[in-house]
């Protein structure tokens, strides 16, 4: 009975320190933070755009976990050339952005129906901000799947964990921007969520492109 007690107390710890570590990477202000949080406050799209982030983030940990990262760090190129093809998105989306906060359309949240790309748009964008992005494979692939393989055989309970913890993640920050449609409603705050997201991408996309030039 002591001995299934510790078991468990270790599952759980793998678990939780999974969660843990997971959150603590996916919390920070990005692209796709920013993205999922405008198509929150928009209510368009945001189910598919939760589930595209969330089981992009499952299979690149469970990539990470299997040992995949060993792999891509043997294989430098492949994160300059995924560098080139994001950082060259990112400030693609960050120009579209600047350019919807110093010239809007609409008067805030209210006539979003008239003017939201389809649902289609909003999950190819989805896709390419997900995978395009080298630090959500920095992140997951390779810090995740290094953590996790420090737990021996309870890595994929460890790796659960971060993947649970994306899952949470998104689904707060894609619902829970509804509850700021009130302030959103108002052409001045909306401009104001443009000009951040723009000055998110600019700067992580140059950053991007630095790093892979």
């Amino acid at each position: 009975m002591p001995l299934l007690t510790v078991e468990v107390v270790n599952v759980l710890s793998a678990g939780l320190a999974g969660f843990g570590t997971g959150l603590s990477l996916i919390v920070a202000i990005g692209a796709q933070n920013a993205f999922v949080l405008r198509q929150g406050a928009r209510r368009h799209a945001v189910a598919a755009v939760i589930v595209i982030c969330a089981a992009s983030d499952a299979v690149l940990i469970a990539l990470g976990v299997a040992g995949l990262g060993a792999a891509v760090t043997a294989w430098p190129a492949a994160l300059t050339v995924v560098g080139l093809a994001g950082g060259g998105f990112l400030i693609c989306y960050g120009v579209l952005a600047g350019r919807r906060a110093l010239r809007p359309v609409g008067h805030g949240l209210t006539t979003a129906g008239s003017t939201a790309a389809s649902p289609g748009t909003a999950v190819l964008t989805c896709l390419a901000m997900t995978w395009l992005n080298p630090h959500v494979y920095l992140d997951t692939v390779l810090l995740v799947g290094s953590v996790a393989a420090e737990r021996g055989g309870l890595r994929w309970v460890f790796g659960l964990g971060a993947m649970a913890a994306s899952l949470a993640w998104f689904t707060s920050l894609g619902y829970g921007a509804r509850l700021l449609s009130g302030v959103l409603s108002r052409p001045g705050a909306w401009r104001v969520l443009d000009a951040l997201v723009a000055a998110t991408m600019l700067a992580m996309g140059t950053m991007l492109l630095a790093r892979a030039l």
